[in-house]
């Protein structure tokens, strides 16, 4: 049983035994027993505090052998706008109601919501459900994530 003690940054090289795609939630759970698709249960054991980002490498306190995180695609809202003014507005809005949002220079992305999906409504600003990977930004004292 493969046990994750260690994060690398990410590295396309990397000699990887396999990849274990995990959603945004999943990737901030520093301690969690997980399955991977080949249905071997692996541990995470990382230091309190840890956020996996999409092509984070895992390595194995025994074996040393190393795991690539990928961003599961899960059920998302895309926000886009008519105007980069608008979509400033919205991300305030959600910043403002610390929602872990996913920001670009093109959309936002945020879990789904009622409450907030009629709120970016109210703003204007169009609104995808969609599924794909979602990769929220850390926050001011998180390790940044660039784009």
């Amino acid at each position: 049983m493969l046990t994750f003690t260690q994060k690398k940054p990410p590295n396309p090289n990397a000699a990887v035994v396999s990849t274990l795609s995990l959603t945004a939630e999943e990737r901030t759970r520093s301690r969690h027993r997980l399955q991977m698709e080949d249905g071997q249960v692996v541990f995470l054991r990382l230091p309190r505090g840890t956020i996996l980002q999409d092509g984070d490498i895992l390595v194995d306190e025994t074996t040393g052998s190393l795991v690539r995180i990928t961003a599961k695609p899960e059920p998302v809202l895309t926000v886009v706008a008519k105007t980069t003014i608008d979509l400033l507005k919205a991300a305030y809005h959600l910043g403002n109601r610390h929602v872990p949002v996913e920001i670009t220079s093109t959309y936002l992305r945020l879990s789904p919501d009622p409450v907030l999906q009629v709120m970016l409504q109210q703003l204007g600003v169009e609104i995808k459900e969609e599924i794909s990977p979602f990769q929220p930004e850390a926050g001011a004292y998180g390790h940044h994530h660039s784009h």
